[in-house]
């Protein structure tokens, strides 16, 4: 929320220039969330591991239709932006248990939101799609 008017979302408290700039667009850290999140696999990863930490063939069975390679590249993914920990085990054979850093701990709250959104809206969206599509 902004701070001089709690109506007003905070992605609206500031002017965008017009037309936004393609250099602005390409640096806004929103996008870069966006971009992280908004794929098939990310936001499901990081609320599986929002319950606890799993390893890699646990994650994999608990996400049905995905594959090694995607699962993989989701992983290292969400680790390279600082969401997800890679610890491995000395054993043998190694054994790798993935977990949330705090900065994934705290993407859950603003998902959750969004997801409480999304089910609160669903019915008004499906009616605006239909209406669009004539059905």
């Amino acid at each position: 929320m902004s701070g001089t008017n709690a109506q007003v979302p905070a992605v609206l408290a500031h002017e965008l220039p017009r037309p936004v700039p393609l250099a602005e667009l390409a640096a806004c850290p929103v996008g870069d969330v966006f971009r992280r999140v908004g794929d098939k696999w990310s936001v499901l990863v990081v609320i599986l591991l929002g319950g606890r930490p799993h390893r890699y063939n646990e994650l994999r069975r608990c996400i049905e239709g995905i594959s090694q390679r995607m699962l993989t590249r989701t992983l290292r993914g969400l680790e390279t932006d600082g969401l997800v920990r890679r610890e491995v085990h000395p054993t043998v054979p190694p054994t790798v248990e993935y977990s949330l850093t705090p900065l994934g701990r705290s993407l859950l709250e603003p998902l959750s939101a969004l997801a409480e959104w999304a089910v609160r809206h669903e019915p008004e969206m499906a009616a605006a799609r239909s209406a669009a599509t004539g059905g």
